[in-house]
């Protein structure tokens, strides 16, 4: 009897556990639980936390060639589910605050100079081109356009760059705030602009189309993640086909994000993850972020400067892609300096454009580095 309880001590994982692997699932939990009592990205960071749990839980073969997550991760490595993220995204997101204000693509691609920043400093701390675009790319605030480049250049960093990349745009109401003050005056703060014209429908279902052209004959690479999203959103303003945009916007959406959360934080193993390098990829991923607002709210001063003050350069920081919170952020700091001061659909516009900012600049990583 004693034998045959010896027996299975020895074959289950409690002997094979290892201080660094405890370690790694007490960050998972540490995760799970500021998703579910913080309410930090929980839709992702569950899934991604218990991919963690689940990969650092000894024999269980789920990650070996044949386990379960082995196979689901194929969707990562070969660069499917991200698009289908952006399917789900087009069909929920109106483009018609960009379309009215078209000047605010401007602050979308100022909003990525975190992405060009970061990338720059990367290679200087001893990355390689490859994985110094994937940090980079965090800057953008954009976790399914971090994860496509990523998959593309370094899948090594996949978990750290994940972790970080949906970190920060958890974080964007806390990390946001400070550097839009810092550079606005109070006065600036209070500027009000004028309501958004009204967009016609013809408009708004021939946008996708144009963007999809224009922008895949520039930068090919940049087509699977620019394809999807104007498909859905296509569908979505198209009117005809409800059922689809439920399907996308929904179904496929959510299904696919439970997929991509679970096989990345699968990734995040003691090994990769509990390094210097994770770190340095932390570090620099927040020094993008910030630069990156940094860069929107120096656009938006500039342009404030050349419409005679009527545009309030604070919707510069919603060119990060992290849609619709840092377009909030900015609403909210309107309102605490004038409660009758309306500035979310004036932020949307450079929000929207930040999505497709990121995923450009992740197609110019392509082509340059690919």
């Amino acid at each position: 009897m004693i034998d045959m309880v010896l027996d299975f001590v020895r074959s289950s994982g409690i002997m094979a556990l290892t201080p660094m692997s405890v370690l790694m699932i007490g960050i998972a939990c540490l995760f799970i639980y500021l998703a579910i009592a913080k309410g930090y990205e929980p839709y992702l960071l569950i899934p991604i936390a218990f991919g963690m749990l689940l990969a650092n839980l000894p024999l269980t073969g789920m990650t070996d060639e044949g386990g379960l997550i082995y196979y689901l991760y194929q969707g990562v490595k070969l660069g499917i589910y991200p698009p289908l993220i952006f399917l789900g995204v087009g069909a929920a997101t109106d483009f018609g605050p960009l379309i009215a204000n078209p000047k605010s693509m401007l602050l979308g691609a100022a909003a990525q100079l975190g992405i060009f920043f970061a990338f720059m400093g990367a290679l200087v701390l001893g990355f390689s081109p490859q994985e110094a675009a994937s940090i980079g790319i965090i800057g953008g605030a954009d976790g399914p356009t971090a994860l496509y480049l990523t998959s593309q250049m370094a899948p090594h960093l996949l978990g750290a760059i994940a972790i970080a990349a949906y970190s920060y745009m958890a974080l964007v109401p806390v990390i946001q705030p400070p550097i839009i003050k810092l550079l606005t005056s109070e006065k600036e703060r209070k500027i009000k602009m004028v309501t958004l014209r009204n967009v016609s429908k013809k408009e708004k279902i021939l946008f996708p189309i144009v963007v999809t052209i224009v922008v895949i004959l520039l930068v090919p690479s940049a087509g699977s993640l620019v394809g999807m999203l104007m498909l859905g959103n296509l569908i979505k303003e198209s009117g005809v086909v409800p059922h689809l945009v439920t399907a996308a916007k929904d179904t496929i959406m959510y299904t696919v994000t439970i997929l991509l959360g679970l096989t990345v934080g699968a990734t995040a193993t003691a090994e990769s993850f509990l390094s210097g390098q994770t770190i340095g990829i932390l570090v620099l991923g927040l020094i993008a972020f910030s630069i990156g607002t940094f860069g929107g709210v120096l656009l938006g001063k500039i342009m404030n400067k050349l419409s005679g003050g009527k545009t309030n350069p604070m919707i510069g920081a919603a060119g990060v892609s992290a849609v619709p919170m840092a377009a909030r952020v900015v609403h909210k700091l309107g309102m605490e300096e004038d409660p009758s001061n309306f500035l979310l659909m004036h932020a949307m516009g450079p929000n929207v454009a930040g999505v497709i900012g990121s995923a450009v600049a992740a197609g110019l990583l392509l082509n340059m580095l690919g």
